[in-house]
């Protein structure tokens, strides 16, 4: 499978996680946050960046995961509290995805975006032993902001 990250080039060669907290994961917690298609990629980018420099050089990372289905947890809707969509609950998202990453129960958690619902994004969990075999950065592509989207 191949999903897509986002990243200003500085950064774009290499799978790197900074380690700050975020909706599914806590402060320390290696993880690296992708899109399951490159539009919700830029929406995702969008809206939890804040703010975009259109004078930096973006690049659309290609990342491809093995096709192996024990690799994957998926959260589904009815498993998270009714109010997952709203900054209230970030703490609540924060608890799941931190005993996700630490059980180390699979190399990829699979959650609803919170902007559209019936997408996904992946969390992909640095420190799973299978990260080093089963992902890989395929290629990064040129990557530009339409300036009607900021």
């Amino acid at each position: 499978m191949e999903v897509f990250r986002i990243s200003k080039d500085v950064f774009s060669n290499h799978l790197l996680s900074s380690g700050r907290a975020n909706w599914w994961n806590q402060k320390g917690q290696q993880v690296i946050y992708c899109g399951s298609s490159r539009s919700l990629s830029s929406l995702e980018c969008i809206v939890h960046k804040g703010s975009i420099e259109p004078s930096e050089i973006y690049k659309m990372m290609v990342i491809s995961i093995a096709d192996d289905d024990h690799l994957i947890r998926q959260i589904q809707l009815k498993e998270l509290p009714a109010n997952w969509r709203l900054f209230a609950a970030y703490g609540q998202l924060q608890k799941i995805g931190s005993e996700w990453y630490n059980k180390r129960e699979s190399l990829l958690l699979k959650v609803p975006s919170v902007i559209i619902p019936y997408e996904y994004n992946f969390v992909i969990n640095t420190e799973h032993p299978d990260f080093q075999e089963k992902v890989k950065l395929v290629r990064t592509e040129s990557y530009f902001w339409d300036t009607r989207l900021l």
